[in-house]
């Protein structure tokens, strides 16, 4: 389909820049749909289709079908309704993720329980079964980190709060913090800590993931999750804005020894306050 759609383009005379002024996205989008690795709407391809001016309705319509199947490709789709599977097609063609997170743990280094009760919390109406499903789609997720041949490279700049924050329990914390720092000696993976007393910083706005891709052709993308609705910037400035942010976020936070030694001090805390009360699983 992304052949049929550069054909078109190239009958037309237009260059990917000009369909991508004309439709006013980027033009990393336009060659993403177009070398397959971005999935495409029937909307994306209606545009296209009248920015092309094609008047062969078969022709439409058999684009139309193909985008409809094109989307139940992913991995993910077996899972059902995945509500962040833009982010997930994404992260799954992904070379390296620069990360930030001021509130959790990153997705990709969470352990399962610590994972279900992210979830959980997040979703407290949510029945059991769907929970269950967000788990296993996270778990899936993080075979991108232990891929013996094209493991993802991974930078996280974690905030203190998401290491103190006692999510489930104590035992489930003291856990997951000793997994982190297990993880960070992969190398492929990179942990910083940003303690409480480096004080103001540029991450203060909350959350934000950059993904940037092995091909040329594609542009790094900045993700910014939201409650009911999630942002894709792509153009350039964007990017750049975001980029410089993280790199003062990395010169602000710990080094990566100083960071793991860091994390194992805070995983003590929560492994002592677990002992004090008597080792009881039940929420701290």
């Amino acid at each position: 389909m992304g052949q049929e759609l550069r054909r078109l383009r190239q009958e037309k005379g237009m260059t990917a820049e000009e369909v991508a002024e004309e439709l006013m996205v980027s033009q990393s989008k336009i060659s993403r749909l177009e070398n397959g690795r971005r999935s495409i709407s029937q909307r994306d391809v209606r545009d296209l289709c009248r920015t092309y001016k094609v008047e062969d309705k078969a022709l439409v319509d058999s684009l139309m079908q193909m985008a409809k199947e094109s989307r139940q490709q992913g991995w993910w789709n077996a899972f059902g309704d995945v509500p962040y599977s833009v982010y997930i097609g994404f992260e799954t063609d992904a070379a390296s993720l620069r990360v930030y997170e001021p509130q959790v743990l990153p997705g990709l280094l969470q352990t399962p329980e610590y994972a279900e009760a992210v979830i959980s919390g997040a979703l407290p109406e949510a029945p059991q079964d769907q929970i269950a499903q967000r788990v296993q789609v996270r778990l899936r997720r993080q075979e991108r980190i232990t891929d013996p041949l094209t493991p993802l490279r991974l930078w996280a700049v974690v905030d203190e709060a998401a290491m103190r924050r006692v999510v489930g329990n104590s035992k489930i914390m003291s856990d997951q913090l000793d997994y982190l720092v297990r993880m960070s000696h992969e190398p492929h993976v990179t942990v910083q800590a940003l303690p409480f007393d480096m004080g103001s910083h540029p991450g203060m706005s909350g959350q934000f993931t950059i993904l940037e891709f092995s091909d040329e052709s594609d542009t790094s993308v900045v993700y910014l999750e939201g409650v009911t609705s999630d942002l894709y910037l792509e153009k350039l400035s964007d990017v750049q804005s975001y980029s410089m942010m993280y790199e003062h976020l990395r010169a602000q936070a710990l080094n990566a020894d100083q960071s793991r030694q860091f994390i194992t001090e805070v995983a003590q805390e929560h492994a002592r306050r677990h002992r004090e009360r008597g080792g009881t699983a039940p929420a701290d």
